[in-house]
């Protein structure tokens, strides 16, 4: 459990300088082949038809939350004495985290109806690479990790320093993704943050004076989830890439015959999908596919890759959903189809929502566990009753609703002109489309 390599392994990093690796456990966990999958998975999927730079995988993201934790560790050890197994288990639940993600993660999971915390989980308790490595500390350990990936571990402190409001996780995806999408709205001080940390009572807490800093993050947080996370043209592109694993299951119950017959999906579509199959999975498997999909006689399968490939997006409205009722979609529906435009697969309404900070409330304090400032008497404060920046955006839900539809099929000269222009109508497209 505590052998130590010969000699210390560093990673460059681009945006922690460098990622340090003592524990012979997690060098190998390193080079397992499960988290080595996590090279060709993207850390933000579809992100990169937006921002050129997106190209950062899952696995130097998980590097960057491993790198945190450990630096937290140090922080934390001049106050409090961590056995080495939770040393250990902190360690090797924040390399490990996102280990199940699937082929452009959210994408895929809104689709196939899976979860990769709970692929993560099954990945560290089934048969596999990584298990085998995590049971040389003790036959329970992955069981251990997989419980703080659920969040029922028993150790609260452990549980909050991988997922909570301030936890590696979100402080390395911050900075990483602000860094390769090249935007500033990630940044926040990361140095002070991990200076004002602090345990108690079983929680992660911030010193007072920290405050400010945290507000900083907080801020800078929900900047990125409107600004890059939930940026339209990324999700167009996410439309899209439903839209086409939706057409390939739709056609693989009717029996269509594939020119690339799906193999790889097959267990999926079919709702059996192993743990082997499922790590066969990344984004260049699906990549390939779309690739000989976009040869193929269906003409809708064909088009939906070749927009996905060529980057050849849907574009989109404003959309309330609100005024745009049930009726009003079923007419719009009804339009599409009597110019030969299929909108199932061409009208893709997308209502992402974020929660910037919240307050826990009775019943769910698990999912909720708010930022606590350690006062100069000892006491405890919850963060919004002593920030006002934070107090402003405490609890309130954003909603951005949008409706994307493909442009150039309505403007290609072949459809019946006064149905484009009551589609125009009704869409209140005035000529400037996004």
């Amino acid at each position: 459990m505590t052998e130590q390599l010969q000699e210390e392994k560093v990673f460059k990093d681009p945006v922690h300088r460098y990622v340090h690796v003592r524990e012979k456990l997690i060098w190998d966990l390193i080079n397992a082949r499960e988290f080595q999958r996590l090279r060709r998975i993207r850390q933000l999927g579809t992100s990169y038809v937006t921002f050129h730079g997106a190209e950062h995988s899952r696995f130097n993201h998980s590097l960057g939350v491993y790198e945190i934790m450990r630096r937290i560790l140090v922080q934390f050890s001049r106050r409090i004495d961590l056995p080495e197994e939770d040393k250990l288990l902190c360690l090797s639940a924040a390399l490990l985290h996102d280990i199940g993600h699937g082929p452009f993660s959210h994408s895929f999971e809104k689709v196939f109806c899976t979860d990769h915390e709970q692929w993560t989980q099954r990945i560290l308790v089934g048969d596999t690479e990584v298990n085998r490595i995590l049971r040389q500390v003790s036959d329970d350990f992955p069981g251990k990790v997989a419980a703080v990936i659920g969040k029922t571990y028993e150790n609260r402190l452990i549980i909050s320093l991988v997922s909570s409001q301030i936890d590696a996780d979100r402080m390395d995806y911050l900075l990483r993704d602000t860094y390769y999408t090249g935007t500033n709205y990630g940044s926040f001080d990361i140095e002070r943050i991990l200076r004002v940390l602090r345990p108690y009572d079983n929680r992660v807490v911030v010193k007072h004076s920290g405050m400010h800093a945290v507000e900083d993050y907080i801020v800078a947080r929900y900047q990125m989830y409107w600004q890059v996370y939930f940026h339209p043209v990324t999700r167009s592109a996410e439309v899209i890439l439903r839209k086409i694993f939706e057409r390939v299951r739709w056609l693989y119950a009717k029996g269509y015959h594939f020119a690339k017959r799906p193999d790889h999906f097959i267990s999926l579509f079919e709702g059996e999908i192993g743990l082997d199959d499922y790590l066969a999975l990344d984004e260049s498997v699906v990549l390939f596919y779309m690739g000989e999909w976009s040869k193929e006689t269906d003409a809708i399968l064909c088009d939906l890759c070749s927009r996905f490939m060529d980057r050849k997006l849907f574009k989109y409205v404003e959309h309330d959903e609100r005024v745009a009722n049930v009726e009003w979609k079923q007419e719009i529906d009804e339009l599409f189809r009597s110019i030969g435009i299929d909108p199932a697969y061409y009208l893709g309404v997308d209502s992402p929502s974020d929660l910037p900070y919240d307050i826990y409330r009775a019943g769910e304090e698990d999912e909720r566990l708010p930022i606590y400032l350690l006062m100069p008497d000892g006491s405890l404060e919850e963060l919004s009753r002593r920030s006002d920046i934070v107090e402003s955006i405490s609890g309130k839900r954003r909603f951005d609703h949008k409706l994307y539809f493909p442009l150039d099929l309505l403007e290609d000269g072949t459809r019946n002109p006064a149905v484009v222009r009551e589609i125009k109508q009704r869409l209140r497209i005035d000529g400037i489309v996004k």
